[in-house]
């Protein structure tokens, strides 16, 4: 029986869904949800954290700050009220109101960003805001996710480890991409496995992190309006571009077969299914990262009326992927 004494010391890291049942592959989900902070972002705020109390940046009196399209928000906020610290959120408004108010439950304070940067949209301008505050205010301590190596670092000694110990004859794996972090960590420690894993990043459609042109993205979680600054391509074999009515579509399945999974996991799960489609790719065993659940996705991916809103009315009837 677990007894823990603060949140981030619980988090379950050894569950898997069978998708074959609903999608015809042997595809595997790594369910990272079942934690006090909801989500896989547990890991990177847990390390982020720790680095910066051994390295001296975080101190009593201390604010941290940090951007957050949701996920990481949480887990800083909870870790902050777990810690004695403040934090403070950096947001735009694509992020939903259950985790604005998850944040402010926890005691600490959200800014939304309105209006996007001219050149590099709502996460420019998200960064642009938090640069603002630490210059105003020394206290204020941005742990950086984007370019913090401990952000990938939480997944090579931790994420990765945990699916190479469930599937040891592992051959394909299925990433989503935000800040890189967790594709970049698994990319790295498999690169160095007894055998060879095949990497495939899933990123939005819209997103300029492998290069394509940036579009609207209204799901928030993965994909960018900047570059990632500690993605390496060199560790990724292929990448799957999906369409967000496509993420929403996967959400939907999933949900009627009793697994509410969050809009990244619905990339996921459509980017993945889509290369084993195409790659014929019955005879692999295949995982893909489920970043979170979908309780916090109940006013945007499944409310009928909010997507239909944004997508049209034929959100839910069937659309097509795209790999580059």
């Amino acid at each position: 029986m677990p007894v823990i004494t603060v949140p981030e010391a619980f988090n379950e890291e050894a569950l898997y869904v069978d998708l074959r049942w609903s999608f015809g592959y042997s595809l595997y989900l790594k369910c990272e949800g079942f934690n006090f902070a909801g989500s896989i972002k547990l890991k990177a705020a847990t390390e982020m954290v720790d680095a910066a109390e051994r390295d001296g940046l975080l101190r009593p009196g201390s604010i941290i700050v940090e951007s957050s399209s949701g996920n990481l928000g949480v887990a800083l906020s909870m870790i902050a009220a777990s810690r004695g610290y403040r934090f403070l959120c950096v947001t735009d408004s694509r992020c939903n109101l259950a985790t604005r108010r998850a944040i402010e439950a926890l005691g600490n304070e959200v800014h939304i960003i309105t209006e996007p940067s001219p050149e590099s949209g709502f996460l420019g301008a998200r960064i642009d805001h938090v640069r603002m505050l630490c210059a105003s205010d020394e206290r204020y301590v941005w742990l950086n996710q984007y370019t913090n190596p401990d952000n990938w670092g939480a997944h090579f000694h931790r994420t990765g480890p945990e699916i190479a110990a469930a599937f040891p004859n592992l051959d394909v794996l299925f990433v989503g991409a935000g800040t890189t972090g967790t594709l970049m960590g698994c990319a790295r420690f498999f690169r160095q496995w007894h055998r060879p894993v095949r990497i495939v990043a899933i990123d939005s459609a819209g997103s300029v992190t492998f290069g394509g042109p940036a579009g609207r993205r209204m799901l928030p979680g993965l994909g960018t309006s900047v570059r990632p600054a500690i993605l390496d391509e060199s560790y990724v074999d292929d990448v799957v571009l999906v369409e967000e009515p496509d993420s929403v579509r996967a959400c939907h399945r999933l949900a009627r077969n009793g697994f509410l999974f969050g809009g990244s996991t619905g990339t996921v799960v459509s980017g993945a299914t889509g290369w084993l489609s195409e790659h014929d790719a019955h005879h692999l065993t295949a995982v893909a990262v489920a970043p979170d659940l979908g309780e916090r996705y109940l006013d945007t991916i499944y409310q009928t009326n909010w997507l239909q809103g944004i997508y049209g009315e034929d959100v839910l009837s069937p659309r097509t992927r795209q790999s580059v």
